[in-house]
């Protein structure tokens, strides 16, 4: 039984770790695929929001799916393909190609991101101890090493497919293997979704929503990490071209440490203990970033934000699995699509108050967002299960059984 949780945990880190590399080598590439392509200014935030918007769409199909699939033969599917779209990102000439490679992309990402979260949870529910973070903590990693394989390839000017072909060799037949020994949640989570999601869809949203809610704003603050702090910087903060490439990286560093420590303080404080402290850790960032001298200082802001918005997310999968013991699968499904509406709603709410208001100014919104979080912060204490403890309790027959009938 041991071995079989060791091996699923370590197959799904190493999914998570491969998601985080393919991401980032998308993202901070965008200059480079807008030249490649001739695509303008204007046009190019359509190919940037259709991206997340299609995502939502695979998230939403996957729900439908686990119903029928289990979620390790999706992960195991959608994996190659997100895998093969992002090769194909580098390697088409005309427009339409770009648009074809992103869509599929898009919807693959949606598919990858709810059923490896469908999958840590359950995970977790079988150790019966607070994992999830781990597996976050494992793809700011991989968005790290990404980021430094794209400063490599813009640093020597490499062509996209030459820059995207040797990570795609390496991690797709790596996660081919690793998919033989994901362990899915079982049978008997699908049987209770078939039987008590579907009449009872609206109650559960309700119940869903709060962690719907605080997923969206924690999504808000990462985008406004990930497309403003550079210009934040530079231009408001006045410091060099160089220097304001830094946040972000301290950021991904930051939220790597903050995942890597955060399982352990949840399971000595709890969950609400360390989604406050994180909501309060990340409004402090904000304000900090907002009212900084200089350039220095707001890096202090955003190795807070760091810090403090790294637990969130995983917090926030993790809670919908104890509230939906036995729907997991649907609630992360649908739980997932407000990682994709905060994504959306970030940078352009945060751009559109800097042009109409100032920056700094606009740093307070996300900031009362993340605040938030304390409101609902109730929503992600143990939930008592059947068998009347504060934890749910784990299923031998369950956990045993991986995606290759182990």
């Amino acid at each position: 039984m041991t071995d079989v949780l060791r091996r699923g945990r370590a197959s799904l880190a190493f999914s998570f770790f491969a998601q985080g590399v393919a991401f980032a080598l998308l993202v901070t590439r965008i200059p480079a695929i807008q030249d490649r392509y001739g695509i303008s200014d204007g046009l190019l935030p359509a190919f940037l929001a259709a991206v997340p918007i299609l995502a939502g769409v695979g998230s939403v199909t996957t729900e439908k799916l686990v119903r029928r699939i289990p979620p390790s033969r999706l992960l195991r599917w959608a994996q190659p393909v997100v895998l093969l779209a992002l090769l194909g990102v580098g390697a088409g000439d005309a427009t339409v190609e770009l648009g074809v490679a992103l869509a599929a992309f898009g919807l693959a990402v949606g598919v990858l991101d709810a059923s490896m979260n469908m999958l840590g949870v359950s995970l977790q529910r079988a150790y019966g101890r607070s994992i999830m973070l781990s597996f976050h903590a494992v793809f700011s990693l991989g968005g790290i090493v990404g980021a430094s394989l794209a400063w490599v390839g813009a640093h020597w000017d490499l062509a996209l497919f030459v820059s995207y072909l040797p990570v795609v060799v390496v991690l797709l037949p790596a996660a081919l293997v690793g998919s033989r020994w994901y362990v899915d949640g079982g049978a008997e989570a699908v049987v209770e979704d078939k039987g008590g999601v579907g009449e009872a869809g609206a109650v559960a949203f309700k119940l869903l929503l709060p962690l719907c809610l605080v997923m969206t704003f924690a999504y808000i603050g990462d985008s406004t990490v990930s497309n403003w702090s550079a210009k934040y910087l530079e231009d408001v903060l006045g410091s060099s071209e160089q220097l304001a490439t830094v946040p972000y990286n301290v950021y991904m560093v930051t939220t790597l440490i903050g995942r890597g420590l955060g399982d352990f303080g949840v399971r000595r404080l709890g969950a609400v203990v360390v989604v406050r402290a994180g909501a309060v850790v990340a409004a402090l960032g904000f304000a900090v970033v907002a009212v900084a001298p200089g350039a220095w200082v707001g890096m202090l802001g955003f190795t807070l934000l760091g810090l403090g918005l790294c637990v969130l997310v995983p917090q926030t999968f993790a809670a919908a699995g104890r509230l939906f013991p036995g729907a997991s699968d649907a609630a992360v499904a649908r739980l997932n699509v407000f990682n994709y509406v905060g994504f959306l709603i970030g940078s352009p709410l945060v751009g559109a108050l800097g042009d109409a208001w100032s920056y700094r100014g606009a740093m307070l919104v996300p900031m009362v967002l993340v605040l938030v979080t304390l409101v609902y912060a109730r929503s992600f204490a143990a939930q008592p299960d059947r068998y009347g403890g504060g934890h749910e309790r784990p299923r031998t027959a369950d956990v045993g059984r991986g995606s290759n009938g182990l």
